[in-house]
């Protein structure tokens, strides 16, 4: 019998790593750029052929009525993304995830609405759970230890040859590309990198203020919409991309817009200021600027952890292809790590 097929909207042609992933599925990549009404000719068609039929979307990048369409229709679908371990180079750089994020509802990044993350986050029962906060607390250790990141692609060194001598506060600042997903669904206001930079300075004057721009924008793949030149007079500007944990060593405060790297900064007990509203705000952790009503809860961060890392995204093994859990995915990135320093 042939195997169900999974349709897949928004993937971009290097994306075949996703063959992996459902192995007992057959996978049909469906071109980004479309013809116009050739959803509504075509592609609907092909989805109603077999029962057994799922679809899965890049991001926003199909077609704008994919989702009403395979909801009215009852046919699975799931928004798909990076997952919070993705890699020890850029996914620019082409380079297959180690995870993947799945939501039937959103993307997790978008603030405007309820999703699958924000779901497990405002109603799971962690406090009866007890096997899995044990797995949270220790796989969080796990990751500080073994010094990870989500794309574990910077420069390991002393961060003192860069900050010098600690004297007064420090606040770290994290760029994002400014043209990403996440800011535009996860900030209400609009908020460049330099702004950010600005609002740290203003809250802060005594203080020293590091901006670290995004590793896409310091490698030349992605473009800066702020010049970081502009800000030269009011803050230390990262030129190389050092490793995250390196980047949060002796920082006192962090400002983001809605980045991950503030809920890195959290997990090692730093105070993080969100401008945006990303996933781990609103739990009680953060500095919020901008408020969520349906988030209601106050959330430890091992209970956030559990949440972003172990119930919410799929990890699978590179080299097996076979599903893991996130205490090997942070064994085999720690590997490949090692073995991308040596080469």
């Amino acid at each position: 019998m042939q195997r169900p097929p999974i349709f897949l909207f928004g993937f971009n042609s290097w994306k075949t790593f996703m063959c992996d992933w459902f192995p007992q599925y057959h996978l049909r990549f469906v071109r980004i750029k479309q013809w116009p009404l050739e959803f509504d000719v075509y592609w609907k068609r092909q989805l109603l052929r077999d029962a057994r039929t799922r679809v899965l979307a890049w991001q926003y990048k199909g077609p704008p009525q994919l989702k009403a369409f395979c909801v009215r229709r009852g046919i699975p679908f799931h928004y798909v993304e990076d997952g919070f371990l993705r890699s020890v180079a850029l996914g620019a750089m082409q380079v297959p995830p180690l995870s993947l994020a799945f939501d039937a509802q959103d993307m997790y990044f978008n603030a405007n609405g309820p999703t699958d993350l924000e779901d497990i986050l405002q109603t799971y029962d962690f406090a009866s759970d007890h096997a899995l906060m044990v797995r949270a607390t220790a796989a969080r250790k796990q990751l500080l230890t073994s010094r990870l990141s989500k794309y574990n692609s910077g420069d390991s060194l002393d961060i003192t040859s860069v900050y010098g001598e600690k004297t007064r506060k420090r606040v770290l600042v994290i760029g994002q590309v400014e043209r990403d997903a996440s800011i535009a669904y996860g900030c209400s206001k609009r908020m460049t990198n330099n702004d950010l930079v600005r609002l740290a300075a203003l809250e802060n004057p005594a203080a020293q203020i590091i901006y670290k721009p995004h590793p896409e924008v310091l490698k030349g793949t992605a473009e800066a919409k702020s010049d970081p030149e502009l800000v030269r007079d009011i803050a230390l500007i990262l030129q190389q991309d050092i490793s995250l944990a390196d980047a949060l060593e002796t920082i006192d405060h962090v400002y983001t817009i809605t980045s991950l790297a503030g809920f890195e900064a959290l997990l090692r007990g730093i105070c993080v200021t969100t401008v945006g509203c990303p996933f781990y705000s609103g739990w009680g952790l953060t500095d919020d600027r901008q408020l969520n009503p349906r988030r209601s809860r106050q959330l430890t961060i091992d209970q956030i952890f559990a949440a972003a890392y172990i119930l919410y995204p799929r990890y699978l093994d590179p080299v097996t292809k076979a599903p893991i859990e996130i205490e090997q995915a942070l064994e085999v990135l720690a590997k490949m790590r090692a073995e991308q320093a040596t080469a």
